[in-house]
Formats: C-alpha cells, sequence, structure tokens
C-alpha cells in the first residue's frame, strides 16, 4: 500500500472547508479538470452512498467506483476499487485561524502493467496535482468565508 499525503492550513472553519469537499458545484472548481466525480443516484456524501471518479482522457475514459467509508462534518473517506484499491481520505483539523486540511491518497495498483505505467510517469504528477487541488480548494473556501462575515 502506498500514500501520498498532503496538507494545506485554510483561513476558513470547518464547516465551510467541509462544504467545498462535498458539494458537488464547489467540487467541479477544485477537482483536476481531468476528473470527473459522479454519483450513482442521487449526491449525498454519507456512509454507503456511492460515487464514479472518471478520468477523463482521449478515446478512454477509466473510472473507479468508490464509496463513502467514513463521513462527519470534517471528514469524508472515499473507498474505491478498480485499477487502484484504496482509499482517498479528505480531514479536516481545528487551527486557531481556521483549518487545516488534510488530505490522504493510499493505494494499491493490482495490474503490473498499470503499477508500472504510473511510476513512470503519473506518481510524481498525482502529488503535483493533489497538491494544486489544495491550493484550489483553499482560495474557494477562503473566499466562502469571506463572503459570509
Amino acid at each position: 500500500m502506498r500514500t501520498f499525503e498532503q496538507s494545506i492550513s485554510i483561513a476558513a472553519p470547518i464547516e465551510v472547508v467541509d462544504r467545498c469537499i462535498v458539494s458537488p458545484d464547489l467540487m467541479g472548481q477544485w477537482l483536476n479538470p481531468m476528473l470527473k466525480c459522479e454519483s450513482v443516484g442521487d449526491w449525498s456524501v454519507e456512509v454507503g452512498d456511492r460515487f464514479r471518479f472518471k478520468l477523463r482522457m482521449p478515446l478512454l475514459e477509466p473510472a473507479l467506483e468508490c464509496v463513502v467509508a467514513e463521513r462527519r462534518v470534517g471528514l469524508v473517506v472515499w473507498d474505491f476499487a478498480g485499477f487502484f484499491t484504496g482509499s482517498d481520505r479528505w480531514e479536516c483539523q481545528p487551527q486557531s485561524e481556521g483549518t487545516l486540511l488534510l488530505n490522504q491518497f493510499s493505494f494499491e495498483i493490482p495490474n503490473p502493467l498499470v503499477a508500472a505505467g504510473f511510476e513512470l510517469g503519473a506518481a510524481q504528477l498525482t502529488q503535483r496535482d493533489m497538491r494544486a487541488q489544495l491550493r484550489r480548494l483553499q482560495a474557494i473556501a477562503e473566499e466562502l468565508a469571506m463572503t459570509r462575515e
């Protein structure tokens, strides 16, 4: 099992950061544009709810089937299976000036060819993308927090 971890301090309360993580409209603003998150059924982010994360690629659209494994305000964990198996954990921790957001992507790649391809090019790209997503989420949450005051 491999784990990529990223974190960022956000000048916004946990409730605002949580909303950014689970709201479909807000998620669409910070999620990598090559990814699409679709709810299987009505959009709801409660334990047991199912999602499909699709990678938008020319000629292909590989997808990870996900289920919400843990959920409370400030925490959502998606477990997934497909070409990757593992979990994507988003956890908010209170700070004196807002929220520390931790993103932990833990995975295994069962197919050796997919694993080799991932190591050759996508591993570093994935980590850079995780940092970029956190920065975009930070900007959205801080903007929302300022407009609430």
